[in-house]
Order: C-alpha cells, then structure tokens, then sequence
C-alpha cells in the first residue's frame, strides 16, 4: 500500500469519521480525502510529476498533513523542513534536493523569494493564506477547487519523503524513503503497540520530523484512529487538549515528560484519565523519568526508537513485557545485530554498533553514494548507536558511537553518566560531554539544570558521582546553567553545549 492510500481507504471506510481535530475545527476523513485530491491536482496542473521533489515549511497545522498526502499522491517526494532552520540551511537542502516547488507561510515569503536567483531548481511557492501573483501560488486557491478523485496508483518503491537528518557532524543528507519504508514501518508500530480504530492520538511533537509524521500520523491513520493536531508544545495546551477530546495515546521525547513532570511538581493537576497508552522516542528516556511520570499517573510508558534513516521506528517495547531502560525488541520483521569495530558480530550482552536491516530501512541518501555505500555494509544500516541485545532480544542503547568518550584508554558512555546524575533529586535535566584533558585525552564534564528552588555545588555533585560510578567515568567538572539547550524536536542539543563550552560561553 502506498502512503496515500492509507488515507483513500480511510476516505471510503468511514468517510464521516473525525481524521482531524485542530483548535476548533474537525475534518472528516471524507474531506481530507477531497482537499488532498485538490491540491494533487493543483500539484499535477502547475507540471509536477513523478519524482519531482517538493519541500513543505510549515508549522503544525492541518495544512502540512493535507501537503504531505498530496505530494505523495502524485509521486512526488515530500521534503520537511523545520521551520525554525535559517536561510542558509534552508537554501542548502533546497539545492541538494534540486526542489522545484515549496510549500510555506507567508512568514517565509520573504526568505524564499530572497534566495529565489540562488536555487535554479525552483519554480514556484504555493502560500497558506497567500495572493496569486505570478509564481506564487494561493494555498487555497488549490485547496478549494473541486476536483475528481487523482489516481492513487503509486508503486510501492517510489520515493515518498526525502528527511534530512540533522547533521551533527558537517552537513545534514537526505535520507531517501519509500511508500514501502514508511507504510512497513506503521504496520509494526500497530502490531507492537496495539493501536486500534477507536484511538485519539496527540500529535504535539513537530510534524516535520520523522517520528511524528510515522509514529502519529501514518500509523494513527492506517488503523483509522484520529489526530488532535496541537500547533506548538504548550503544556497547558496539551493538558486542555487530552482532558477536551479524551485523547487516549501520546507520543513525546523525554523533554516533553519532564516539562509534564515539573508541571505536576509545580502543583498543576490535569485529567490525564483518557490516557491508555504513551509512547517515548527521539531520544534515550532517563529512567527516572518513566518512573517518576508513571508513579504519578499509572500510564504506562513504551520506550522505542530507530533512526531517520529506518522510518524511523525499528524496536518498540511490548506492553505485554516491558523492560525499563531497553527500547524493546525490533518491531515485526526488522532484525538487528550488534558488532565490533571490526564489523564481526558480537555475542548476546556485549556492546557493539546497531545495525538495523529490514523492509523500513532507508534507500540510500540523496547524492550521496559514498555515504550510503558506507552505513549499508553487510546489508545492514550501521546506525554510529552504541548498544547491547540481551537473551530475549530487547535493545539497550547505551550513547552514540561519536558521543562516546575515551578516558585514558577508557571507554566511558556518556548516557551511564546521565542516568546516575538523573538519580539525584535535585536536578531537572542533564548532558555529558566529552572535553579536552591534557592528561587523559578526553574527560566527561557535566551540564546541569537543577530544579526549581534547589541548590547544588560541584563538589557535592562529584562526590554524588563517586559514590555511585568508577572515578574515571566521574565528570570531572560540573557546568550549572538554568535551561539546558535543545532543538526542535526536543532533543537536548550536545553540539551546541560543546561549542558554548569551547567558545568560553559555558564554563
């Protein structure tokens, strides 16, 4: 089945069933069924064909979801872009990606046409609440001409979104995704999750990124469940949304539990009560946080996770056999395998590379052939996740192979570090990364967010180390600072804390 025809079949199954709640307003799946045909032929008019890539600069809103079926619709691969990238990053993957239309607001009119002369590739801007004139195109103007139905028979290798990962290290690829990835990949997180007709899903996180478009919306849609689109995070907005609509599943990264946690710490009582299932991925979940989120509320949280590059769901834990601190076996049909520097795969328990191999794993990545040739060795995606499998198959992901840092020798995981820190009760949120040391090579330094009215020194918080890891793991320093970077999707953001810290910002 091809991504589009998730919605088609929604459309002729239950066409008066809510697909959409946003703010006030509700779309059925009839409608939205209707308006994506309406923009596909809107796409098909102004000359886009198969292969044709188109970018969509959008905030949460009903309008990226109708953007991002109608591009697919027609064979056309949708591009996502974080709305809060600045010009240069937006006119580099615009390029890469030799796009040819985007889809935007008009807060980013201006920034398109400035660098309109600098991307041949583009042809046209089609812009929510915006006038026609020449190039630029009326987002409703498409959306509310009537059209017949567009044909839908999409193979299932064509390439559907192109999701540029975010770039730790030099500039960010476009991983290639086709119906088959993505719709393989909403068929396992249903299976694993049991997510049913009758589901209200949240849709908070940003839907330029991967594990909401996937986790969310896809596989909200394939069991025909029902999104409540939130158009930035705002906890009192989700608390008001969740008690409103009776929403009965969650998806967020750790950064969004906590800011839940610190609210009910801050005497904030919302009516969690419709809340049957949560789901945490996009980054490792202290377990302190799973703890103390489900002592408050006695929802359970499923740990999951996978990269970009594998659609990006690839282990998700079991409800029936959840182990805390894992993020679950590999969903239905996916296999994973840990190895050494070597690429030799390693036994059950030992610490290695993931690598990821099944029907979610990413084509390649755009114009980058060395790069693709270079994590896809074996037939496996190398994910650069440092990890363990235990006897029954669960995953452990104990740091990024390039966070990893080596002291004296040492192997030290900066994730091991986090968790024990996330331990003491004085502190809402923590990063370790790895610095210089002239005699060690690298040491671990510490940066610290202690919670509201608490107070902490250096000294106490290393000896706090101490007491619970082996000295050469212990951060030798520790950085207090109110709020700990992150970016757009929640993540805490380790580059920019190390180019504070060698910059002298943070110290």
């Amino acid at each position: 089945m091809s991504v589009s025809n998730i919605l088609r079949r929604n459309a002729k199954l239950y066409p008066e069933k809510v697909a959409i709640y946003f703010e006030n307003k509700e779309i059925t799946y009839k409608r939205l069924d209707n308006e994506v045909d309406n923009i596909a032929h809107g796409l098909i008019d102004m000359g886009v064909k198969l292969g044709d890539r188109i970018a969509v600069i959008l905030g949460n809103s009903p309008d990226f979801i109708r953007s991002y079926f109608a591009i697919t619709r027609v064979g056309a691969t949708v591009i996502p872009l974080n709305p809060l990238y600045k010009a240069g990053e937006i006119k580099y993957i615009l390029n890469d990606a030799k796009v040819s239309i985007v889809i935007t607001s008009c807060s980013f009119l201006s920034v398109i046409k400035g660098m309109w002369d600098n991307v041949p590739s583009l042809q046209s801007l089609i812009v929510v609440h915006g006038e026609t004139n020449g190039n630029v195109i009326s987002f409703e103007e498409i959306l509310n001409k009537c059209s017949e139905p567009t044909e839908c028979e999409i193979d299932d290798e064509v390439i559907a979104a192109c999701l540029y990962t975010s770039g730790t290290t030099g500039k960010p690829k476009g991983a290639l995704l086709s119906n088959i990835n993505l719709t393989f990949d909403c068929e396992g997180i249903v299976e694993r999750t049991g997510y049913v007709f009758s589901d209200i899903h949240i849709c908070a996180l940003p839907l330029f990124h991967s594990f909401c478009q996937t986790a969310v919306v896809l596989a909200g849609f394939y069991c025909g469940g029902s999104i409540v689109v939130i158009p930035q995070f705002r906890i009192e907005s989700l608390f008001n949304e969740i008690k409103d609509k009776r929403a009965t599943v969650f998806c967020g990264v750790p950064a969004m539990y906590n800011a839940i946690i610190t609210a009910l710490n801050n005497g904030n009582t919302p009516d969690l009560s419709s809340l049957r299932l949560c789901l945490c991925g996009g980054a490792p979940m202290p377990v302190e946080i799973i703890n103390s989120f489900e002592e408050k509320y006695n929802i359970c949280i499923l740990e999951g996770n996978g990269p970009t590059e594998t659609s990006p769901v690839s282990y998700v834990n079991k409800p029936t056999l959840r182990k805390i601190g894992s993020v679950g076996p590999p969903i239905l049909g996916v296999k994973v395998k840990i190895v050494n520097n070597e690429d030799e795969e390693v036994s059950v328990g030992e610490s290695g590379e993931i690598c990821i191999q099944g029907k979610n794993v990413m084509k390649g990545y755009l114009n980058q052939s060395h790069a693709t040739a270079e994590v896809m060795k074996g037939g496996y995606f190398h994910t650069g996740d440092i990890g363990k499998v235990d006897e029954d198959g669960y995953v452990y992901i104990l740091d990024r192979k390039k966070d990893m840092v080596i002291v004296g020798g040492l192997n030290v995981y900066p994730r091991e570090i986090e968790e024990y820190l996330y331990t003491n009760s004085k502190i809402s949120e923590v990063a370790v990364i790895g610095v210089s040391d002239g005699e060690r090579g690298e040491v671990p330094l510490a940066v610290v967010s202690l919670k509201l009215n608490q107070t902490a020194t250096i000294a106490e918080l290393i000896v706090y180390c101490r007491e619970g890891l082996a000295n050469y793991k212990c951060p030798r320093n520790i950085i207090f600072i109110d709020r700990i970077p992150k970016n757009a999707t929640g993540k805490i953001d380790k580059k920019q804390l190390k180019e504070a810290y060698i910059m002298g910002l943070i110290k």
